[in-house]
């Protein structure tokens, strides 16, 4: 009886890890499939812009058109640069060699930094763009870049699926173990519990009228929740259909004698 027992648990078990695989490379190939338009779109932009101007009459009448066409092409190559970046921190995270730049840094910097940078988009949609900081911060031990390539993802997606006129709501504030939280609230379309968990998977995308007509590879969530467990911190997000989506990340406080530790070593 015990070995049947046994047996079942070893074919169940073969059964799951053959539904995972499956499902995995089942999720790669529509990966593969969705990188195969992200990336011929700014390729032929890029090469289409440059014929242009490769055939273009030197004349002072067309010197407006050149500079537009190049607008166009490095808009395209600044895409594609992105598109790489995040295929080359998911291979990293995956495979175990991603390494971080610790530095002390100030939280309210990196938020006045970020917000700069995602204001302009947010308001060419006509949406408000709310942000609470609680004063006095303590400063955290983190990879400065990373951290802000997290909430910039984070802005930038509640800017992207949320319609015109939407609302986005940034709250950043300290706990009584002095880690820091950054909740990002968007009013968008939101999405139901399958949807958070494919989204929340690599190579996978969630797939929605809304979504389809968004740039992006779908690796944006996966890299932001794996940047903020190297940190050693925490990541989450809640969200339902038509209600928006909340996704909350939190850094720990710096040990400030193992970060000199750490520093001292190197040195």
């Amino acid at each position: 009886m015990g070995e049947l027992m046994s047996r079942r648990r070893s074919e169940e078990a073969l059964r799951a890890a053959k539904l995972e695989s499956d499902l995995a490379s089942r999720a790669k190939s529509e990966f593969l499939a969705n990188m195969s338009h992200e990336l011929r779109t700014p390729l032929n932009a890029i090469i289409g812009f440059s014929e242009f101007i490769q055939h273009m009459q030197d004349t002072a009448a067309q010197q407006d058109r050149v500079v537009e066409y190049a607008t166009h092409i490095s808009g395209a190559g600044r895409h594609l640069l992105n598109i790489i970046g995040d295929i080359l921190d998911i291979s990293k995270i995956e495979s175990g060699n991603f390494k971080l730049d610790l530095g002390r840094h100030d939280p309210a910097e990196i938020v006045e930094s970020c917000v700069s940078m995602v204001r302009p988009r947010i308001g060419e949609k006509s949406q408000a763009l709310e942000v609470k900081v609680t004063p006095d911060l303590p400063p955290l031990m983190l990879d400065e870049r990373r951290v802000k390539q997290v909430l910039i993802n984070l802005l930038s997606n509640a800017h992207k699926f949320t319609p015109a006129g939407g609302r986005i709501v940034l709250v950043v504030a300290g706990n009584r173990n002095n880690s820091v939280s950054f909740a990002v609230a968007d009013s968008g379309i939101g999405m139901n519990e399958t949807q958070v968990a494919r989204a929340m998977t690599p190579f996978g995308q969630v797939e929605s009228a809304f979504s389809r007509s968004q740039e992006g590879t779908g690796l944006g969530l996966p890299i932001a929740a794996a940047l903020t467990r190297l940190h050693g911190g925490e990541f989450h997000i809640s969200s339902e259909p038509g209600q928006g989506t909340t996704v909350v990340f939190t850094l720990p406080a710096t040990n400030m004698a193992a970060f000199q530790g750490e520093k001292g070593g190197e040195a």
